[in-house]
Order: C-alpha cells, then sequence, then structure tokens
C-alpha cells in the first residue's frame, strides 16, 4: 500500500501536466495562424496587461466604472460603463498616455456599471458565439476575438472582408446577442 501512494500522487501530477500541455499546444497553435507577426502578438498581449494596470491605478476609475480596454494590432478597443462623461473621458486618456500606437476605439456606454448577472450573461454570449464560429464550415477563427459588453458582442481582428461578414452573421443569429460591432482590420485592403 505505501509504494501505491507514491505512484498515484505521480499520476496525479501528470494529469495536470497533460492538461497543461495541452492548453500550451492549443494556445501555440493559434500563435502560429494568427496572421499578425510574433512580435506583434507580444506588443499586444503586454499593451492588455499595460492598459488594465493603468485603468485600475486610478480609484475613481476602479470604484465608479466598469472600463476596460483589449488590444489587437495596437488598436484599443474601450468598452464598459462610466456613470459619467468625466470618468469616460479620463479612461480613455489614460489608455492615450501609454501610447500604444493605434486607434482607441471608444465604445464607453454613460451609465451605471452591469451588475455581476449581467456580466456572466455577457460571458456565456461569448462562449456561445465562439462555439458557434468554431463549428460555422469557412470560418477561421484563429484571428478574430470576441467581446461580450452588456449584450453587445464586440469582434475584434486581423481578417479578410468576406471572414468577417462571415463572422458578423454568426454572432448577430446568436440567441441573446443585441448588437454586433465589427472593430475589424482587413487584410485584403
Amino acid at each position: 500500500m505505501r509504494a501505491l501512494l507514491p505512484l498515484i500522487a505521480v499520476v496525479l501530477m501528470l494529469q495536470g501536466c497533460a492538461g497543461a500541455i495541452m492548453v500550451g499546444a492549443v494556445g501555440g497553435a493559434m500563435m502560429v495562424n494568427d496572421e499578425r507577426s510574433f512580435k506583434t502578438q507580444i506588443d499586444d498581449t503586454n499593451a492588455d496587461f499595460n492598459v488594465s494596470a493603468a485603468l485600475s491605478s486610478h480609484d475613481d476609475l476602479n470604484n465608479q466604472a466598469n472600463i476596460s480596454g483589449i488590444v489587437m494590432n495596437s488598436n484599443v478597443l474601450m468598452i464598459g460603463q462610466s456613470p459619467n462623461s468625466m470618468l469616460r473621458d479620463k479612461a480613455i486618456r489614460v489608455v492615450k498616455e501609454l501610447q500604444i500606437g493605434g486607434k482607441i476605439h471608444n465604445q464607453i456606454r454613460i451609465g451605471n456599471p452591469t451588475s455581476f448577472t449581467t456580466r456572466s450573461n455577457d460571458t456565456w454570449i461569448t462562449t456561445k458565439v465562439k462555439g458557434r464560429m468554431l463549428n460555422e464550415k469557412g470560418l477561421d477563427v484563429t484571428n478574430i476575438k470576441v467581446v461580450t459588453e452588456n449584450g453587445e458582442v464586440f469582434l475584434i481582428g486581423y481578417v479578410e472582408r468576406d471572414q468577417a461578414d462571415l463572422a458578423v452573421e454568426v454572432a448577430r443569429n446568436t440567441a441573446g446577442v443585441r448588437k454586433v460591432i465589427k472593430v475589424f482590420e482587413y487584410t485584403d485592403s
């Protein structure tokens, strides 16, 4: 029995490793298929962290608003809610000061921050949209980010126009989606 316990421990540890290897492999495959250069992918990831850190370093933005930024190809999509235009404008200024390099797409709505229930529903909508996109024949989802905020689905990516149109059609026809907003850059322009 004593010899069996270390064996069980090793098996349990290896199961965790298999999951980590699988996640790493999927992430690696997505990076390889991404149209952006490896450097741009890394820069965008770093910029995502910098945007989050910069916004959360301001108590008024952190406590009174629900604002976040998503970076793709050095462009920033700003989403969420602000109780007034003063805080919305401050959030945009904070991100501009980071000098990420691309455009800032201001999609921050004036209003009260969404509830936990609404944010949970948004997560569920994003999952449904992504799942439907994965199942859509002819749609390459490796270059498309899907973000849902208060029932509005934002599609971000660096794609061909026909891929963008197909992604929008899939998102529009997903239950719970109130509106679809494209924030695409096109590879064929």
